[in-house]
């Protein structure tokens, strides 16, 4: 979910026009904003002028001034054509080195639209306080386009909400203050191919106090226990914080809602009064004392009734809520499942369907749905963060929601997740970890499990119970945009690096997940995501993300269910299906999406695996389904999908499953299983007792404890492919020349999933880059695209790769190849004719360098490290050895796609396992060596002793890659990576064996 920056405003001109025919007799003329005669450029920020922008390359529309006949006003007309599939519109920022602009006077604003009476609702902004008009407060309205030629839309100020979904720089004041407003933007129809036409933006009518003041309440709901007073406390806000002009009341009353006047709470009623002249955030308080019975009961509302005149009243009635007690599911100290069972007997229907459902934070606003839907989750999608983008303010952005909670019968905190596929990746700050890749290149199961737990950490202190991680596809198709996100091509190598599940969960059993340093994982996606065939898409232009796995049923279960078998084995709380298809061949069903297969989702996961945590969707992945949507409801439910993930269709997707369940055609036993297992997990959180952020451990994200793990973790999945004549590790007395367009970039170093859902260039969040790593060990000059004079120095350092990217936009044939850029093959080039170089390559898979190979005199595979770029220059320095492993079989051209360890055909430029080793001591020995090691890792194997068994292989391995070097044959490659693969299996005197036709080979 990227960034929405919005908001297109235009300069006032000096120029006023004569009042239009909707002009009111005593209105004042209007105000020009935008005439779009060319008076204003196609420009951007400092300058004035009119801009575009998208969510990708194809999502900004296409924007000219088009002189026509029938223009409202003027010769010339804004007109556009659009083709969006993420978000896209367009902007007039004013100029930020000119005074902002004073609208205050003004009732609204309008303009002339073009009807298409497409239906579609079309969002305006305006852009209010702050510095400039990309830094400052968003307040936003839309108008239907719903009919036919040219319309002149008015939109009164008041009309104007906070956007609480995204804002570039947090919070000003959260009062439209219009004394200083930057401009204006449209945000255009998505999924919808069109053409739209603007004329004559202009200022309109006079302003009232009700826009200058407003009221407000300091929450919309304030929970007591029974018995207790609750206080109300009511604010005034004014434009620009000038005193009042007139005077403003407030008459309150308790009035309605589902508690007893009299029995349950004390009624009141009277008027605050904020006289003529009172000062801008002035207080008055009005308190609402509960009553004790004693009886356990569901919680109760009193809603406080405001009416207001003289300035704009709250955008919601506040109400007073006693909290539910005394019912036996609060009882903390009874078992799990007799707290589910009670509470599930007291639900409806329409309750029960609300904890089946999980929204966008940015659909629900400031959160009123969420009780009105008896919502049982939020997320927040990729990008999608509160502003400013920092721990406290999730913490707070999430006790808004949860408090939202209070207002329900029954109590129900909601579960918050989100995707922190490689540490809590949408903060800003946070400790970021390779992505998963890279930890399946380190082999070290006990490090996998410690950026678990930090992960956990981070991500529970600001709030969020749930994590959608991890990632337990096994690649095997290096086009896949995807691949990064899995651990490995081999299901043995996936399986072991499992052990992540405990560091974000605890102990299988679930008794950690109360703890303030565990969140609920989940595995995903269930199952073949990694096995999908290039080609096979049919989402947008994506080639293989989405598509479809075409295996056997023994391929199935060897290699795509085998890691979820894992996961359930590790008590993993949650499951999300794939939004791939699976053709199990000899079935006679051909493709079938996952979230549509009961008999894997309800007959191998939940029934075989036995797996008793819940099903949540994949993102709007319902619609994917084949039949009208409430056959999509019916089928993904059927299915054994138990929670839906439908961001803005939450309200249509509610209402649906109720009218089947009511209809029969979906079954009350069925529903009640759904909740039963989203409850359990609610429980096992903790959440009845502490629904609220628990931010005990909120000063370590981002603290060095938990970068020297991500540190570890980048020096660690350092895979070292070729070091002729020992150039790596380097000297600090070596003068080093470094080039490339990934040795200063932090962005492309992080990769996709980074801030935002695709991730960017640059520096978006806080870290070292491998550059400024190297800069604190070695003599380094750096030259990105090697244009610097190269003489005198001792070796160079190329740092190459991909930018980010995520999901199928990152296919290749999807805008991206595997292919280095032009830029990067010509650094490489330059700078590996002129000295001895090393090549480091900063990707998520792996990139075809065999052309290069030869004049290449070291390579790295450094994958996607993470903010720690310390831990890349620890190898390259030596302070740590080389040590990481090929995860993914690298091959010597796209041709040979995919490529994998076990498969009959192997001649890969570097196979599975591959892994050079800069230890100050490796391991000498020829074929009786091998011998020898074989027959110790025999009697391992048979006393399971696994660390001896593995340690024997390993020095089995080193000799074997010692005599190989560069001389890597077919007859090499194949046994070399079986043997791997075989050691993971604990068949460690196989392996030896495999390791010892690897040397015989050579």
């Amino acid at each position: 979910m990227p960034r929405t920056a919005l908001l297109l405003s235009t300069a006032l001109l000096a120029v006023v026009l004569s009042p239009t025919a909707s002009q009111a007799a005593d209105d004042p003329a209007p105000v020009p904003v935008d005439r779009f005669e060319g008076e204003v450029p196609f420009a951007s920020q400092p300058a004035e002028g009119i801009f575009t922008w998208g969510g990708d390359s194809d999502d900004p529309p296409a924007l000219q001034l088009t002189a026509r006949a029938d223009a409202p006003e003027g010769q010339k007309v804004l007109t556009g054509a659009y083709d969006i599939s993420g978000y896209g519109g367009f902007t007039h920022d004013f100029a930020a080195d000119r005074p902002a602009h004073d609208w205050s006077a003004r009732r609204g604003v309008r303009f002339w639209w073009e009807g298409r009476n497409s239906g579609k609702k079309v969002p305006f902004e305006i852009k209010d306080g702050g510095a400039n008009g990309e830094a400052s407060e968003l307040w936003t309205t839309s108008f239907t386009d719903d009919f036919s030629g040219w319309k002149q839309i008015e939109l009164p100020f008041t009309d104007f909400a906070y956007r609480t979904d995204y804002q570039p720089v947090g919070g000003i004041d959260h009062v439209l203050g219009l004394t200083q407003m930057w401009g204006y933007a449209l945000t255009l129809p998505v999924g919808v191919k069109g053409r739209f036409a603007m004329d004559d933006v202009e200022l309109y009518g006079s302003a009232d106090q009700a826009l200058r003041a407003s009221v407000t309440t300091d929450a919309a709901v304030y929970p007591v226990r029974e018995g207790g007073t609750a206080t109300v406390a009511v604010t005034l806000a004014t434009t620009g914080s000038a005193p009042l002009d007139g005077p403003v009341t407030v008459a309150y009353t308790t009035n309605g809602g589902t508690a007893d006047p009299g029995r349950d709470y004390t009624p009141v009623t009277g008027t605050l009064t904020f006289p003529a002249g009172t000062a801008s955030g002035a207080t008055r308080t009005v308190k609402v004392r509960t009553l004790r019975d004693k009886a356990g009961e569901p919680a109760e509302t009193i809603p406080l009734k405001l009416t207001v005149t003289g300035a704009k009243a709250p955008a919601e009635t506040p109400q007073v809520v006693i909290d539910a007690g005394g019912l036996p599911y609060l009882d903390r100290k009874s078992p799990v499942r007799k707290r589910v069972a009670d509470l599930l007997s007291r639900m409806s229907l329409e309750e029960k369907a609300g904890q089946m459902t999980q929204a966008e934070r940015g659909a629900v606003g400031e959160g009123a749905d969420v009780a009105a839907y008896e919502l049982g989750s939020l997320l927040s999608g990729g990008g999608s963060t509160p502003t400013p983008n920092t721990p406290q303010a999730w913490a707070k952005m999430i006790d808004g929601f949860q408090l939202r909670t209070r207002a329900t019968r029954f109590q129900i905190p909601l579960i918050y997740g989100v995707d922190a596929v490689h540490g809590h990746n949408n903060l800003v700050g946070a400790t970021i970890m390779p992505h998963n890749i890279g930890i399946g290149a380190t082999r070290d199961p006990r490090l996998a499990q410690r950026t678990g737990e930090v992960t956990a950490s981070e991500v529970r202190a600001t709030g969020v119970p749930w994590d959608f991680a991890p990632c337990l596809c096994v690649s095997r198709d290096e086009r896949w945009g995807r691949s990064y996100e899995s651990f490995g091509e081999d299901p043995a190598l996936v399986q072991s690096m499992e052990t992540v599940v405990q560091g974000l969960q605890g102990r299988a059993d679930g008794r950690d997940l109360k703890d303030d340093d565990k969140v609920l994982a989940t595995a995903k996606h269930f199952v073949g995501d990694g096995g999908t065939e290039y080609g096979s898409s049919t989402t947008g232009t994506y080639t293989i993300d989405q598509g479809v796995t075409e295996v056997t049923r023994r391929q199935l279960e060897a290699v795509h269910l085998a890691p979820f078998r894992t996961a359930v084995d590790r008590g993993i709380g949650t499951v999300m299906p794939s939004y791939s298809s699976l053709d199990v061949l000899g079935d006679g069903r051909g493709p079938v999406k996952m979230h549509a297969r009961a008999d894997m989702i309800n007959g191998v996961l939940k029934g075989r695996m036995g797996f008793d945590g819940f099903v949540i969707s994949d993102w709007n992945a319902i619609d994917q389904l084949p039949g009208d949507y409430p056959a999509r409801v019916r089928t993904a439910v059927d299915a054994g999908v138990d929670m839906m993930m439908v961001p803005y269709g939450y309200k249509d997707f509610t209402s649906t499953l109720i009218d089947e369940v009511n209809a029969g055609r979906v079954s009350g036993r069925r529903i009640d299983d759904a909740v039963s297992r989203i409850l359990t997990q609610k429980f096992r959180l903790g959440l009845f007792e502490h629904p609220y952020a628990q931010t005990r451990n909120a000063s370590g994200i981002g603290g060095a404890a938990h970068r020297a793990v991500a540190r570890q973790a980048a020096a660690e999945s350092q895979v070292l492919l070729k070091n002729s004549g020992g150039l790596l590790p380097l000297r600090t007395s070596q003068k080093v020349y470094v080039a490339g367009s990934n040795a200063d970039d932090l962005g492309n170093q992080t990769g996709g999933w980074t801030v935002t859902w695709q991730g960017a260039s640059g520096a978006h969040t806080q870290g070292t880059t491998i550059l400024d790593a190297m800069r604190k060990d070695g003599n380094v000059t750096y030259s990105k695209d090697a244009s610097a004079p190269m003489t005198g120095y001792d070796v160079g350092v190329v740092v190459v790769g991909e930018t980010p990217y995520a999901e199928g936009v990152g296919d290749v044939g999807n805008g991206h190849s595997l292919q280095l850029s032009a830029a990067d093959r010509a650094a490489v080039d330059r700078v590996c004719a002129a000295m001895k170089c090393a090549v480091l390559i900063v990707s998520g898979r792996p990139q075809l360098i065999g052309d290069r190979l030869g004049a290449i005199d070291a390579l790295v595979a450094s994958w996607l490290p993470g903010t720690e770029g310390d831990g890349v220059a620890d190898v390259l320095y030596g302070k740590r050895p080389f040590t990481g492993r090929l995860p993914v079989t690298w091959p010597r051209s796209e041709a040979q796609l995919p490529i994998n360890v076990g498969d009959t055909a192997y001649d890969p430029q570097f196979p599975y396992g591959w892994g050079l080793t800069t230890l100050t001591k490796v391991p000498a020995g020829g074929a009786a060596t091998l011998r020898a090691l074989g027959v110790a890792a025999a009697a391992a194997e048979r006393a399971g002793a696994d660390s001896a068994g593995r340690a024997l292989v390993s020095r089995a391995r080193l000799i074997v890659q010692q005599k190989v070097g560069t001389d890597l044959t077919a007859a090499v490659a194949k046994p070399f990576s079986d043997a791997d693969h075989l050691s993971l299996t604990g068949r460690y005197a196989a392996a030896v064996r495999k390791l010892s036709e690897a040397y015989r080979a050579t």
